[in-house]
């Protein structure tokens, strides 16, 4: 069978080593290089140097159902596959392939459609999530379900971290999607709508931390968020990243700083008691513990973190 794989970050780069080694892929499709970080410095996605290292062709489109139909038919692939593509498929680019297209999407179909199901599973304190392969439709993440993987969320486990072992999981899964078209055994089972929830993009203001919630919310938004973009408050008129949350004794009103010493660390009330901010990350410096913050910044006791 002939395919083509269609990506862009380090979870589609992932997926495509493993589909690669197992099933070949004729050719990689992802967007143009784009500037990134505060140089502006032009770079290729993690897809395209994947790709390219394994000697794989790669097209490059800013939407590649509107300019690369005729390129990508040129190929003759029996199956197309995307991995976190970012680009909406039309229904002539999807008739390009007899196979269709299958979708890698990091959740449990029908829970979590759209961009970011992996930090919304931990921001949620859900204690499972796993790997779906679908058949690609117009719809976003709505097409019928071939197969999906499951795995246990861990207790401290972040965002990043989750996102490494479901990248393999959806290498692994792919290639049994595949071994089942090539067989003639795949059956697709339509997604229950009356089960769909949604996530959107998340971005960087959505990180600031909220210190209603309860310290168990707290730990799992954190986590949800790192490593990017961090969770967020502002300590000494400053944006502090924080990297870890610890439950603690104590209450006040919410965002108060019940203890700032080098026996107690930082400690801040929330909606069911306190939470200790345990690891921080100051503008410009490296990751630190409360207590090395609090040996160069003084944080009075009282103060309230909006």
């Amino acid at each position: 069978m002939k395919i083509i794989f269609l990506g862009t970050p380090d979870f589609s780069a992932e997926v495509l080593k493993k589909l690669h080694a197992v099933h070949g892929v004729a050719a990689a499709v992802t967007g143009p290089d784009k500037p990134v970080g505060r140089g502006y410095e032009v770079k290729a996605s993690p897809l395209k140097e994947c790709a390219t290292a394994l000697g794989i062709p790669v097209l490059q489109f800013e939407k590649v159902s509107r300019d690369g139909l005729e390129q990508v038919a040129a190929i003759g692939a029996d199956l197309a596959v995307t991995a976190a593509f970012g680009q909406i498929l039309s229904e002539k680019f999807i008739s390009l392939f007899p196979f269709g297209v299958l979708n890698v999407h990091a959740s449990l179909l029908p829970k979590y459609r759209g961009a970011s199901p992996i930090q919304w599973s931990i921001i949620n304190g859900d204690e499972e999530t796993g790997i779906t392969i679908m058949r690609t439709v117009k719809a976003v993440d709505a097409g019928d379900i071939l197969l999906q993987k499951r795995i246990a969320i861990g207790k401290k486990e972040t965002a990043g971290e989750l996102f490494d072992r479901l990248a393999s999981l959806g290498g692994e899964a792919i290639c049994e999607a595949v071994d089942l078209l090539e067989s003639g055994k795949a059956e697709f089972t339509p997604q229950d709508e009356s089960k769909v929830t949604h996530c959107g993009m998340i971005t960087k203001a959505d990180g600031k931390l909220d210190f209603s919630k309860t310290a168990r919310s707290l730990d799992c938004f954190v986590r949800g968020m790192t490593p990017w973009p961090s969770a967020w408050t502002e300590l000494d008129g400053k944006r502090v990243k924080v990297f870890d949350v610890e439950p603690a004794e104590g209450r006040g009103e919410a965002g108060e700083v019940l203890a700032a010493s080098s026996a107690e660390g930082l400690v801040v009330a929330c909606g069911d008691g306190a939470v200790r901010l345990a690891v921080l990350q100051p503008e410009g410096k490296s990751r630190m513990s409360d207590i090395a913050y609090l040996a160069g910044h003084r944080i009075p006791t009282g103060s309230i973190l909006r």
